[in-house]
């Protein structure tokens, strides 16, 4: 079964708002299994200021929180009612790798797949995307703690 979640539904699980907010909606979500978001890259993004201003460049770090906000969304459609009331919170990142630039116009296609949770600490191979050439990727941890 696959689900879609708009931003609205996004906004019920993440605790993000503007400009933090990473992930504008769900096209796919297999719970348990893997998640497909996506994130409208438009110049308006507050960081463009300054990163670069004669070269406006996604900041690497902000892909990486996209990708862990995407990992929030999976672990939250795979078990609702066990991270209820829990705050969730990025733990560790290992193998990040990046390959080219996210620029304004760009639709950064970021999937999450679950690879294990043991107490409270769930793992996600995860990787990003635009037009279907890969943009970055890494092993993301988060950990659910209560609020």
């Amino acid at each position: 079964m696959s689900v879609k979640l708009d931003i609205l539904q996004i906004q019920d699980f993440l605790p993000h708002r503007y400009p933090f907010l990473l992930v504008d909606k769900v096209i796919e979500c297999e719970p348990g299994i893997r998640l497909l978001g996506v994130k409208n890259v438009t110049y308006n993004e507050p960081f463009f200021q300054g990163h670069f201003p004669q070269r406006p460049v996604m900041p690497g770090v902000l892909i990486l929180e996209a990708l862990a906000q995407t990992t929030g969304l999976l672990a939250s459609e795979t078990s609702p009612d066990v991270l209820r009331g829990m705050i969730y919170y990025l733990v560790g990142i290992d193998k990040a790798k990046f390959k080219r630039p996210v620029v304004p116009g760009d639709q950064l296609m970021l999937e999450a797949k679950f690879l294990k949770s043991k107490r409270n600490i769930w793992a996600f191979d995860c990787c990003a995307e635009v037009d279907g050439e890969f943009v970055a990727s890494a092993e993301i941890r988060c950990a659910a703690v209560v609020d």
